[in-house]
């Protein structure tokens, strides 16, 4: 596509350019693809004149927006070598000091191994959260909202009982059968809150009274 540009070095259209474009071997429903990607690379300018848009490139253009990204390549590759040397001069900085030896060696066994007992530590814990005061302190809470909610379910039970027993009384017998089914039966009612059968221990109580 750029050979139609260089070689008549004048103004198309893209319609002319769809007819030109087989020519040089791009089919015509490729041509407004690659003559777009040309003028997003700034190899190819175009502008609207009228109701018409035309395309256009000059060989000169070209070879000074070539030079332009080869300065600009140059210099980001300048970066990156400059970049690269401060990287392995720091590298170097920080190997300083951290050379094998017997000491290095002796302090990276002690931190695996006081990793290693944090690590165990942190298991035991986990072992002992039932003795947490403030996890019991917790579950008593929800277990009082528990308890709450399913006494209020159940006070709307009755209701619902109550208010169907007024209103269709000729169908008890159907109801009570329902109730039954569903498992509302005659022991059916609130729940009561008993306290913890057994007190909460500390860690020291629980290790001396195995």
């Amino acid at each position: 596509m750029l050979q139609i540009f260089y070689e008549s070095q004048d103004f198309f259209l893209l319609k002319e350019l769809e007819k030109l474009g087989p020519k040089k071997g791009v089919i015509t429903q490729s041509v407004k693809d690659v003559v777009q990607s040309l003028v997003d690379d700034d190899l190819v300018s175009k502008d609207k004149i009228g109701t018409s848009v035309y395309f256009w490139s000059l060989p000169s253009c070209a070879g000074n927006q070539l030079r332009n990204v080869q300065r600009k390549l140059e210099s980001d590759l300048q970066s990156s070598k400059k970049r690269y040397t401060e990287l392995v001069d720091r590298c170097n900085e920080l190997k300083k000091g951290r050379e094998e030896s017997d000491e290095r060696e002796k302090a990276l066994a002690e931190l695996k191994a006081i990793e290693l007992k944090h690590s165990e530590l942190k298991e035991e814990m986990v072992q002992y959260a039932d003795n947490d005061p403030a996890a019991f302190e917790a579950m008593k809470e929800a277990i009082e909202v528990a308890h709450g909610a399913a006494n209020r379910w159940t006070d709307n039970i009755f209701t619902l009982r109550q208010w169907c027993s007024n209103n269709f009384p000729e169908a008890k017998e159907q109801l009570e059968h329902m109730y039954k089914e569903i498992g509302i039966t005659d022991d059916f009612d609130y729940v009561e809150l008993s306290p913890p059968a057994i007190p909460l221990r500390a860690v020291g109580d629980e290790e001396s009274n195995p």
